[in-house]
């Protein structure tokens, strides 16, 4: 007859063996529920071998031969909104003398002949003047002329004093194309008084005149023009970068002060790299809302909000010659630090290579190390391959 206590041992194997047995069961139930193609998967990978499956399992992969391509990277560079040359002006004084008014603030837009400031000059006193006198000369000169002509037909003149008469009305019409030219440099007005006026379309962008300053033509600008209509916005890109740019590039840029982006393109490059920052000033027409970026919600931004002096961030689209690129999908990580790729042999087998991978954009990753051009890699479906990938990259 058994003792109770043997009864109790036999009882707990018993009861270990029928665990084991069903879980042993549980387990066949998992992976017979398992893709086919997850089930070699795990097997091969754990065991360190390539991996071979059926061409039914091929089907749930994506296999894509690699090239050695011209990867497309972005280059983010600050710059800032200017004027363009041609849309800048600076108004100076155009007479010598005391100024009496300004007319206008920073910020206003003014038309072309819109007056902007007065000053008293005795200098242009002294040119009107001039020009009455000049224009008085010259009449009296053409009248003397065409006198001695009438003379000559008549018989009762002289050659001689045709001549003269001849002379004095070509110097006569020296002297008032000259008053005439001082005058018309001075501007329109009367006796001492001189309205400068704006010579362009544009913004008020600075003033430097005070009521009650002397000034001179030659001298500091007193107002500053800016034509919203022609900004630009210039990028200081690092002299290593600049052998990746050129003219018609496309890309897009940032503003702090607004909340979308604008489509830019690369007009002109700067020839010049300034010693102390080793950049070079690249050159970038703003275009309308980038189309890319309103398809990812990030908002649209108007060419037309722009001011002159807006921080900005331009992103270019660069390429990086040589590059291989792959799609982000097929590569794994694994232990939280290796990239693992599957990459498809020539006996139809599937072997685990780890690369080292540099920048992503629109999908790619750069390959810096581990494939070569021409190798055929899974890039859709690895994640069956391998059964102990924790992610995608």
């Amino acid at each position: 007859m058994l003792s109770p206590q043997f009864k109790w041992t036999a009882m707990a194997c018993i009861g270990g063996a029928v665990s084991v047995f069903l879980g042993a069961c549980e387990q066949r139930e998992t992976l017979a529920e398992a893709p086919a193609a997850t089930v070699a998967a795990a097997t091969n990978t754990q065991a360190g071998q390539p991996v071979k499956l059926s061409e039914q399992q091929r089907q749930f992969l994506g296999i894509e031969p690699i090239g050695s391509t011209v990867a497309t990277d972005v280059l983010s560079i600050p710059g800032r909104v200017s004027f363009r040359a041609q849309a800048q002006s600076a108004i100076g004084a155009t007479a010598a003398g005391r100024i009496v008014s300004v007319l206008v603030q920073s910020g206003d837009i003014v038309k072309a002949g819109a007056p902007l400031l007065v000053i008293d000059s005795a200098d242009a006193a002294m040119a009107r003047a001039s020009l009455d006198t000049s224009a008085a000369r010259l009449m009296a000169a053409e009248q003397a002329y065409k006198r001695q002509l009438e003379m000559l037909d008549k018989g009762v003149g002289l050659e001689l004093e045709k001549q003269e008469a001849e002379t004095r009305l070509k110097e006569a019409r020296a002297e008032s194309e000259r008053s005439r030219h001082a005058a018309d440099l001075i501007g329109a007005g009367q006796g001492m008084r001189v309205t400068v006026r704006a010579p362009v379309f544009g913004v008020v962008m600075n003033i430097k005149a005070a009521v009650g300053a002397m000034v001179a033509p030659g001298g500091e600008a007193l107002v500053e023009l800016g034509d919203p209509n022609h900004l630009q916005v210039v990028a200081q890109v690092p002299e290593g970068e600049l052998r990746r740019i050129a003219v018609g590039q496309k890309g897009e840029v940032e503003l702090q002060a607004l909340s979308g982006r604008l489509s830019v393109r690369v007009e002109s490059i700067g020839p010049r790299v300034d010693p102390e920052s080793r950049r070079a000033a690249v050159y970038l027409g703003v275009g309308p809302a980038a189309g890319s970026v309103a398809a990812k919600g990030a908002g649209a931004a108007s060419a037309s909000v722009l001011r002159a002096g807006m921080m900005a961030q331009v992103l270019l689209n660069v390429a990086s010659d040589g590059v291989l690129a792959i799609p982000v999908a097929a590569v794994l990580i694994k232990n939280g630090e290796r990239r693992i790729v599957y990459v498809e042999r020539a006996d139809d087998r599937f072997e685990a290579r780890e690369i080292q991978v540099g920048r992503s954009h629109a999908g790619r990753v750069q390959v810096l190390g581990g494939l070569t051009a021409g190798e055929r890699v899974v890039v859709k479906g690895a994640l069956l391959l391998d059964s102990q990938a924790e992610q995608l990259l």
